[in-house]
């Protein structure tokens, strides 16, 4: 995918997976590429289709939840492109956790104490905590986000302590949405992340949501069979990749080497995105062969009618 130079563009960063241009200092148009990253390495491969999975889930995740919250999104004028309002970032990402999995749970075998919250006694791997926790991280610019407490938020200046509150009341309504679209699926949205900024004075979500870039999902069906008889959950996110990967000895550290992907397995990953999409969404997945100008001229198309 090559980089566009769009009318009245007045910025322009390359992320890790998606490519985002500032317009006027008014929009941003987010392109999802089909890079993919872990342990905030970009894998040397493209995944076909990922992009444009992403894309979609997010736009379908937005309009299901701007009636608890507002959000940036304007418009999706092509496949993997989004349009919508530049907002002032809070440079927290609100991570919501519904069970005991990933991070938490590396966490929790070496002590109990998560972002200044003390997580129960005798849990299990991917069981669920008696109430959602939100173990927020700082965004980082560059290298890995860190843990931090509500405490240090508001001592840092993140956020104000009422700020916080919305930005609290928020994450819990959007996870409960989330966990219940989910559910209508037949899965179990274990947990995820949630970014907000500030529109106008007031708090807006940002960014993509429920993607499985952003969240972990587990199958219902049978997963309390599983936990009983301690077996490994089934998952719909990018662990899979995480755990090939660190299987193959790469965790991002310095001096290690991102194992050679085949092209059996970029499919693979391919597949399981397509997937997740179709799982979550609840209908087949159409992947659009669309070239680069024409993607050009939708998103052209979409600014001019901009106000």
């Amino acid at each position: 995918m090559n980089q566009f130079n769009f009318p009245s563009q007045t910025a322009f960063y390359s992320g890790k997976v998606r490519d985002v241009y500032t317009i006027r200092d008014q929009y941003l148009v987010m392109v999802a590429s089909n890079r993919i990253s872990a342990f905030d390495v970009i894998l040397p491969r493209p995944i076909p289709y990922k992009g444009q999975v992403l894309n979609q889930i997010a736009a379908y995740m937005l309009s299901n939840t701007k009636d608890i919250c507002s959000n940036w999104l304007v418009d999706v004028p092509a496949p993997i492109v989004s349009i919508g309002h530049l907002c002032t970032p809070f440079k927290i990402e609100m991570v919501v956790r519904g069970n005991l999995v990933g991070h938490a749970w590396r966490t929790y075998q070496t002590g109990r104490i998560l972002c200044g919250q003390v997580m129960p006694d005798g849990l299990k791997e991917n069981d669920f905590f008696p109430v959602p926790l939100i173990t927020p991280s700082t965004k980082a610019a560059a290298g890995h986000d860190e843990d931090i407490s509500e405490a240090e938020i508001i001592a840092q200046g993140l956020a104000t302590k009422d700020e916080w509150e919305v930005l609290k009341k928020y994450t819990f309504a959007l996870f409960e949405r989330g966990k219940s679209i989910a559910e209508k699926q037949g899965l179990i949205l274990a947990d995820t992340k949630y970014e907000f900024g500030k529109l106008d004075n007031q708090i807006v979500l940002m960014d993509e949501i429920h993607t499985p870039d952003s969240s972990r999902y587990f199958f219902a069906e049978g997963f309390e069979e599983r936990q009983s008889k301690g077996e490994r959950q089934l998952q719909l996110s990018k662990e899979f990749v995480r755990e090939w990967l660190m299987a193959n000895g790469f965790m991002g550290k310095e001096g290690q080497t991102v194992p050679e992907m085949s092209d059996e397995w970029i499919s693979i990953i391919s597949g399981r995105y397509i997937e997740l999409y179709e799982k979550l969404i609840g209908e087949p997945f159409s992947p659009a062969e669309i070239s680069d100008q024409e993607t050009y001229d939708k998103v052209v198309a979409s600014l001019h009618a901009l106000p």
